[in-house]
């Protein structure tokens, strides 16, 4: 009898040990998303932004790496880590497009990095923009098909700012870019770097308006990229104070910076190009153009210092 109640203890601890040992499970896994103005953790990013909705918030992201994504359809959030670059996406996609699909009135990122983010139909990217104004900070995109990917959105403002951008594009059934801004009212990037592009060009703007200031194109080890930079469709704005050094292994090498190769949907008229720095890289000998113009509108070429086998200008 003594031994027949040993056995139903055990059973009995048994029975209660493996319930309490899954919620100890589930009460050790990490809540990686806060939300700052009420203190809240979630676990997933998707019920983080679900409880800001239409208001306003900011989403603390706590370091580690997360395969999660979201779409946004309203408010205005920041997407912030706690400790800048140490919050890491990796691979997470929603509706096949990005690890952030922004379709709400604003969207802020600082700090977080973003990688190895791939789709089949290869537009893969860390933050895909339908809709309204977006501001990036201090935050990477590397090894995927795409950084940035935007809509369109004429009203619309974008902010990049301190991030870098790197092993990024691929020109397969068509060419992802490591930076690809659709029609929108305008386009700034301070202080940024672009680097070992995989395809495509590095930056490629549809915005009527751009400032391309104080940033670094260094194309030493692209492999098979296009332009620096392509306005296809014109701009107005400046390109000034940056850093260009073209590669060897270019699918297309015939110009750093190119202005309106698809057409005219806007003036460049006056669009400043000055004060940059470009050249090829050690061991590159060819001959090719700075700029290149397919508009018929006068772009003011100021003091661009530029190395050998340049040209400073070439109407198309």
């Amino acid at each position: 009898m003594l031994i027949l109640r040993v056995i139903l203890l055990v059973a009995l601890l048994a029975s209660i040990a493996v319930p309490l040992s899954a919620q100890n499970r589930a009460s050790e896994r990490p809540m990686p998303y806060r939300i700052a103005e009420t203190g809240k953790a979630y676990r997933s990013l998707a019920d983080a932004v679900g409880k800001i909705g239409g208001g306003t918030g900011t989403i603390e992201v706590q370091p580690g790496i997360w395969r999660d994504c979201v779409v946004q359809e309203a408010g205005n959030i920041t997407y912030r880590a706690v400790t800048p670059g140490t919050a890491i996406f990796d691979g997470g996609v929603c509706e096949g497009k990005a690890t952030l699909v922004l379709r709400g009135r604003s969207a802020r990122v600082e700090g977080l990095i973003f990688q190895n983010i791939a789709v089949p139909d290869e537009n893969g990217a860390g933050i895909r923009l339908e809709w309204g104004d977006l501001t990036v900070v201090n935050s990477l995109f590397r090894n995927s098909q795409q950084g940035i990917l935007t809509a369109q959105n004429p009203g619309g403002r974008i902010v990049i700012d301190k991030s870098s951008f790197s092993g990024l594009g691929m020109c397969a059934s068509d060419c992802a870019h490591s930076l690809y801004i659709g029609d929108y009212g305008s386009l700034t990037v301070t202080r940024s770097r672009f680097e070992r592009g995989q395809g495509g060009h590095y930056v490629k703007s549809r915005a009527a308006r751009v400032s391309i200031t104080d940033s670094s194109f260094d194309d030493s080890n692209g492999n098979g990229s296009n332009y620096m930079i392509d306005l296809p469709g014109g701009a107005s704005g400046e390109i000034t104070r940056n850093i260009f050094v073209q590669g060897q292994n270019k699918e297309n090498w015939s110009a750093f910076i190119a202005v309106a190769a698809e057409g005219r949907s806007y003036t460049s008229a006056g669009l400043q190009i000055f004060g940059n720095d470009a050249s090829l890289a050690p061991g590159v000998a060819r001959n090719t153009w700075f700029v290149a113009n397919w508009s018929r509108d006068s772009i003011p070429m100021g003091d661009n210092r530029l190395g050998s086998g340049l040209s400073p200008y070439d109407q198309r």
